[in-house]
């Protein structure tokens, strides 16, 4: 599932980010969402999400 959409993503998800350095590789780190950064009901580049771990990027795909 893409992660365009707010609606679909939850605090608890494990999710797959690009974070800003990493956009140009497309490199993705997995984690799980601890804050919703992105206020907006959509983004087209994806919601801009807080890992546990404090890694900030925006989600590409919303693993479950």
């Amino acid at each position: 599932m893409p992660g365009t959409k707010r609606e679909n993503i939850k605090i608890g998800v494990k999710v797959k980010v690009v974070q800003k350095q990493d956009q140009r590789s497309g490199k993705l780190t997995e984690g799980v969402v601890s804050k919703i950064l992105t206020n907006s009901p959509n983004h087209p580049h994806g919601i801009k999400v807080m890992l546990e771990s404090g890694t900030v990027g925006r989600v590409k795909e919303i693993l479950n």
